[in-house]
C-alpha cells in the first residue's frame, strides 16, 4: 500500500488531534522528526510556467514553522504525477500563469491520490482558471468548483478571515474567490484560490513589493491551508 494511502489511516482521529494539538501545546516529548512531513510543487505538461514564484513557498512554509507547531520540512519538493512519489506527499501545491495538461493516467492518479486522503492546494497565478477548469473535469468529470462560504473551516482553522479569502494583486477588478472539490465523503480535497495571487504574497517583500500587512494576509491563509490539509480542522 503507497505511504499516502497508509496516510489516510494514520491521519485519523488520533494522528489528527496529535497534530492539531501540536499547533498550541508546549512541544511534547518526542524527536521533532516524529511530526515532520513534506510538503511538494507539482510540475506539470502543457506549457505553462509551474515553477512561478519559485521562493514563495519556502517563505510559507518558513512562516508557517515559526508561528506555529506543525513541523513541516523547510524545503518543499517537486512532484510529476506520474512519479511514485506522489503518494508520500500529503500536500501537493499548483500554480501558474499559463496552460496546463493532464494526460488520461495523470488525471487518474490524481483522483486516486485525492481519494485516498491527498490534498491539493491550485493557486491561480492569473491566466489559470480556463485551463485549471478543463483539467480538474477530467479529474473530477462529476464535479464542478464550488465557491465556499466565508464559515469555512478553511478560513478560520488558525487565523481568522471573515470575509473570505484577502486579496493580494489587483488584476482585473474582480472579487478573490475560493473553490473546492470534495471527495466521496464529503471532504474537501482540493482548494483552489482564484484572483487572489497568495503565491505572490508569499514570495519575499523585495519581490512584488508587498506592503508588510498584504503579506502577512497572504501568509496567514497559506497557513491556514496548510493547517486545514493537516489536521483536518472542521
Amino acid at each position: 500500500m503507497p505511504p499516502l494511502m497508509q496516510r489516510k489511516h494514520s491521519l485519523g482521529a488520533g494522528a489528527a488531534l496529535c497534530l492539531l494539538l501540536s499547533l498550541f501545546l508546549p512541544a511534547p516529548r518526542v524527536s521533532a522528526q516524529d511530526f515532520a512531513f513534506t510538503i511538494a510543487r507539482v510540475k506539470y505538461d502543457g506549457g505553462g510556467d509551474w515553477y512561478s514564484d519559485e521562493q514563495s513557498l519556502p517563505e510559507l512554509l518558513a512562516y508557517v514553522r515559526e508561528n506555529t507547531r506543525l513541523n513541516v520540512s523547510p524545503r518543499p519538493d517537486v512532484v510529476q504525477l506520474t512519479s511514485e512519489k506522489l503518494y508520500t506527499y500529503p500536500y501537493l501545491y499548483l500554480t501558474g500563469h499559463g496552460n496546463v495538461l493532464f494526460s488520461v493516467s495523470e488525471a487518474r492518479r490524481l483522483r486516486r491520490y485525492l481519494e485516498h486522503g491527498g490534498f491539493l492546494h491550485i493557486d491561480d497565478n492569473y491566466g489559470l482558471d480556463d485551463a485549471i477548469r478543463r483539467e480538474m473535469r477530467k479529474v473530477f468529470p462529476d464535479q464542478e468548483f464550488v465557491e465556499l462560504p466565508f464559515a469555512h473551516a478553511i478560513y478560520h482553522a488558525h487565523y481568522s478571515f471573515p470575509e473570505g479569502l484577502p486579496k493580494i494583486h489587483e488584476h482585473d477588478g474582480n472579487p478573490s474567490q475560493g473553490f473546492g472539490l470534495f471527495d466521496e465523503q464529503g471532504r474537501l480535497c482540493v482548494f483552489y484560490t482564484h484572483e487572489s495571487d497568495l503565491g505572490d504574497g508569499w514570495e519575499p517583500p523585495s519581490v512584488h513589493d508587498n506592503p508588510p500587512e498584504v503579506r502577512d494576509q497572504a501568509l496567514r491563509m497559506g497557513t491556514n491551508i496548510l493547517i486545514f490539509a493537516m489536521t483536518g480542522v472542521r
